[in-house]
């Protein structure tokens, strides 16, 4: 798909192919069809230019629209791989992370430089850090360039000299997931698999060409463009995202669930079909959604090693009713089963190839106990979240998705250090925009009943903090913030 993308953006070039929008919700189009193929094909100029080749690895720390898309293909195109820099990972991680993938070039844009330079101290505020990239490798500018900045890309490049595009199959890109700065961890996809997973998404989302697609990520991008649709980057404030939502009427829409619960919270109207992915999404979440005008509302259960491995719509999550979380039915393709110690393992064309640094693996392993329920995937909880009280193994995914009653929105079990190497199991929930706490305690008292010997200890009305990029859930702050609660007199 990546390889055909170019191409199929000369098909009507003055069509347009990046939206973006006013603080009005006004649509705006940030490229055309033909403005991101020639950016694409500039840019893999200038890359050439400076004597990168197949295999070949490019840090990118560019954020999200045209020049990026742009950058990684032109990247795909000289047979590379790209190296995802996270500007929230911290630079001691960076530095580990990237001393491990060892960078023939670094492609930042302005802001990217700024937060690793002169902006440092208010970046620090936003909790953003870069250490110098120049000691990653050699750094170019990718789009205008501020003081301070390093050279543009392409600053040479008077005219288009394309290389032959390498057809062969090889590393595409690098995503660091987790891991230590003693041991950072990475995952790489190739080229295959990475056209393995956009071809599920094409057959998953059915994209109609020419009616516009609300999403950010990479594998909304490619497969909308690719299909002959435009594809608006959300606004990122929630009242402007409603807007948006408002005046762009999208096909379909993909969001996380922290943009899904703000922009609902801002009014937001849908339209089409809603995805969402990267966190846990509740069926009072995808519920929601619905009432607020979806025609169809999907949860999609994905992995930064393995994107997209099942989906479920709202109705089949909502009639459910056996104990843990179903994320659905493993897409084509993908192969699921669990292990002797109840974790999910995932194989298929679009799981990636490998951890950087070690040998091909076919299974993913997921980190996450299930069972298959007529070949649906039931989630039970994570491995490492599990909670040891009073000699019992409790695994918190089993059991979180019945305090999301209407009303909460969003609800973890932690466990609290008790002594003697026991836990206390406590129940945070945070209440929904305007929910009475006095009334969620109610609702919840039938849910906890039938947790039976997973009944927490306690029950502590707060906001959970979120993490990372996709602004999951954290479990280990939240945790922190349980441990203070009660060591004040938290209410029960």
């Amino acid at each position: 798909m990546l390889d055909s993308l170019t191409h199929a953006l000369r098909t009507r070039p003055d069509l347009p192919a990046v939206l973006g929008t006013t603080r009005s919700g006004a649509v705006r189009t940030r490229a055309t069809r033909g403005e991101l193929a020639d950016l694409a094909d500039r840019y893999a100029t200038a890359l050439h230019a400076r004597g990168v080749a197949r295999g070949a690895t490019v840090g990118v720390a560019v954020r999200p629209g045209p020049r990026a898309l742009a950058v990684l293909l032109a990247v795909h195109r000289l047979g590379a791989r790209a190296a995802v820099l996270d500007p929230g990972a911290g630079p001691d991680v960076l530095r580990a992370r990237l001393a491990l993938a060892r960078p023939d070039a670094v492609l930042a844009d302005a802001a990217a430089q700024a937060v690793a330079g002169w902006a440092r101290p208010l970046a620090r505020r936003a909790r953003l850090a870069l250490p110098d990239l120049a000691e990653l490798g050699p750094v170019a500018t990718v789009g205008p360039r501020l003081p301070g900045c390093a050279r543009a890309l392409d600053a040479d490049i008077r005219s288009v000299v394309l290389p032959r595009p390498v057809d062969e199959d090889g590393d595409a890109v690098i995503v660091f997931t987790s891991g230590t700065t003693a041991r950072p961890r990475a995952v790489v996809h190739t080229r295959s698999s990475l056209a393995a997973g956009m071809a599920t998404v094409t057959g998953l989302v059915r994209v109609t060409p020419g009616r516009p697609v609300l999403g950010g990520t990479f594998f909304v991008l490619v497969p909308s463009l690719a299909s002959g649709a435009p594809v608006a980057l959300p606004a990122r404030a929630p009242r402007v995202l409603a807007r948006q939502l408002r005046r762009l009427a999208p096909q379909a829409t993909y969001l996380t669930p922290p943009q899904l619960r703000a922009a609902l919270a801002a009014g937001a109207r849908f339209t089409g079909r809603v995805w969402t992915g990267s966190a846990p999404a509740s069926v009072d979440l995808l519920t929601r959604v619905k009432r607020a005008g979806a025609e169809e509302a999907w949860g999609v259960y994905a992995l930064t090693e393995l994107f997209p491995a099942a989906a479920v719509e709202q109705a089949d999550k909502a009639a459910f009713t056996g104990g843990g979380d179903l994320v659905g039915t493993p897409l084509p393709g993908v192969t699921a089963k669990t292990d002797a110690c109840g974790e999910l393992l995932l194989s298929g064309p679009a799981a990636r190839d490998r951890c950087l640094g070690e040998e091909p693996d076919p299974w993913v392993a997921t980190g996450d106990r299930a069972h298959l329920d007529d070949g649906r995937i039931v989630l039970r909880g994570r491995l490492k979240d599990m909670v040891l009280r009073h000699a019992e193994n409790i695994y918190p995914g089993l059991y979180e998705p019945a305090l999301h009653v209407p009303g909460v929105e969003l609800a973890l079990l932690v466990g609290v250090p008790a002594g003697d190497g026991d836990e206390r199991l406590v129940a945070v929930v945070q209440p929904g925009r305007g929910a009475d706490p006095e009334a969620l305690r109610s609702a919840l008292a039938d849910p906890l009943r039938r947790m039976g010997s997973a009944r927490p200890d306690a029950v502590l009305m707060a906001d959970i903090p979120l993490s990372g990029r996709s602004r999951k859930p954290d479990r280990a702050a939240t945790a922190h913030l349980a441990a203070a609660r009660l060591a004040t007199g938290g209410r029960r």
